[in-house]
């Protein structure tokens, strides 16, 4: 194969790579807490036979985005927003310990506290629970409290305590589910500087405006690669013709 054509067709690959990264960033653009992923390209020498005339495009996961998104007020007392840096922990699907910024909670008929997709909120001692109540209110250190059914506002009490976790980024790996764990399967501790404000929601990070450039700036970078194969592919047909006829 000719080393131009196969140079254009793994760039194209790695374009469409790219792309598949910045359109799931755009079709997350108004999830709760979503953090943007990052992709990074990287030239690298293609080792063969020859000289090192040829380099390959390699597009590779840059991590995670971790900066704020924009907080939205909504009145609502179990929804809550970290403030600044930190997590909320939850039990993942797999039953693994896992962290998001989504604070979109909800209280199951059951009295669990989950999140907007399911899962439940974890304190230390477990997944946190609330009793029979006429009213909860979420502190801004996480502390869940509830008047009980048929008792006054007076008898307010605290009935548990989210766990929220301030880990460094770099310990952290996103999953497929969008959630955060720490690298090797370790737990966070607690943190007792992270806060949350309730009646407020973060918003995704992501730029949807620079999101949606270069979603077309890498379908222009793709269009040329698929020019470079075809033109490649034109010089070999008729490179072909002149040997045949000489």
């Amino acid at each position: 194969m000719d080393r131009g054509l196969y140079v254009a067709m793994t760039g194209a690959k790695q374009i469409m790579q790219a792309q598949t990264v910045n359109n799931q960033n755009i079709a997350n653009s108004s999830t709760v807490g979503f953090r943007a992923d990052t992709v990074s390209f990287s030239s690298l020498p293609i080792y063969g036979p020859g000289y090192a005339s040829r380099v390959n495009a390699v597009a590779a996961d840059a991590g995670t985005d971790f900066s704020s998104g924009v907080l939205m007020s909504t009145g609502n007392p179990l929804d809550i927003a970290v403030n600044g840096k930190g997590f909320i922990a939850v039990r993942a699907a797999d039953g693994t310990e896992a962290y998001t910024r989504a604070g979109d909670l909800h209280m199951t008929p059951e009295g669990d506290l989950t999140t907007g997709t399911g899962l439940a909120v974890l304190s230390e001692s477990g997944p946190v629970n609330i009793p029979p109540s006429t009213h909860v209110t979420i502190g801004g250190d996480g502390t869940v409290s509830s008047i009980p059914l048929g008792l006054s506002p007076a008898a307010q009490s605290p009935v548990d305590r989210i766990k929220l976790v301030n880990p460094p980024t770099g310990s952290l790996v996103k999953g497929l589910d969008g959630l955060f764990r720490v690298k090797g399967g370790a737990k966070a501790t607690t943190d007792e500087t992270v806060a949350v404000s309730s009646g407020t929601l973060e918003s995704s990070n992501v730029n949807a405006a620079q999101s949606l450039v270069s979603m077309i700036e890498l379908q222009r970078q793709y269009e040329f690669q698929i020019k470079s194969i075809n033109s490649a592919d034109t010089d070999e047909q008729s490179a072909e013709r002149l040997m045949l006829t000489s």
